[in-house]
């Protein structure tokens, strides 16, 4: 054995070089081994650098994964429908009570048509004219019926999903997610009749959460 400071020869239990007086048992934690030349120990912060830069590769190259798709729930114009049965039945009465003729009821016949097709027209805006989308990278939202505008935001810049709903909303399972983020286009984001809403925002907020581990994000410091 040879002393890693003067090089001399030692004995191999000894604790100190005779000759120079260096201690021995330390060598294998010195960054100065015979000869002069730096080296890296093991485990090191290089080797621990290029291990998670290793680890952060292999996290960037896993695909984008689809998680949900969904759009606006019919259930949740149930309280227009309540309006528009209230409003129907009212138009009856009136009718009943004024004692109308035929001039009358086809007035309130074309009323009630009026008012139940506008609740269909405007549920088939609103289902045929958003659609949403969630992938563990991205959410997309979609608008529009013959002209398609389609945004995105990424996870990463998700600041906040939260989610509220009505009496009536809960008891027919929908409700209202809001998205805040750093996303110029859509820093507020407000995606209204989502059933299982509940579900919906906690795999948003998953997926927000995941991102920002993957790419090497502390939450709290955003």
């Amino acid at each position: 054995m040879r002393c890693p400071k003067c090089g001399d020869e030692v004995f191999e239990e000894a604790v100190y070089c005779h000759k120079c007086g260096a201690r021995l048992d330390t060598y294998e934690n010195s960054l100065s081994p015979p000869g002069g030349e730096e080296v890296e120990p093991v485990g090191g912060p290089i080797e621990q650098f290029k291990g998670a830069a290793a680890e952060r590769r292999e996290a960037a190259a896993e695909p984008e994964e689809e998680l949900w798709q969904g759009g606006y729930a019919t259930r949740a114009m149930v309280g227009a429908w309540i309006v528009t049965v209230l409003v129907t039945i009212g138009l009856f009465v009136v009718a009943i009570w004024a004692g109308w003729g035929a001039t009358g009821w086809k007035i309130v016949l074309v009323l009630m048509l009026l008012v139940w097709l506008y609740q269909f027209v405007v549920l088939a805006r609103r289902k045929l004219g958003v659609r949403y989308r969630l992938t563990s990278e991205r959410f997309f939202h979609e608008v529009g019926i013959l002209r398609h505008v389609t945004d995105r935001i990424e996870a990463i810049d998700m600041d906040d999903v939260a989610f509220e709903q009505t009496l009536l909303e809960r008891l027919v399972g929908v409700g209202t997610i809001h998205i805040t983020s750093s996303d110029r286009s859509h820093p507020e984001l407000s995606i209204r009749g989502i059933e299982n809403v509940k579900e919906v925002a906690r795999m948003i907020d998953e997926a927000r959460h995941k991102e920002r581990i993957r790419r090497g994000l502390h939450i709290e410091a955003i």
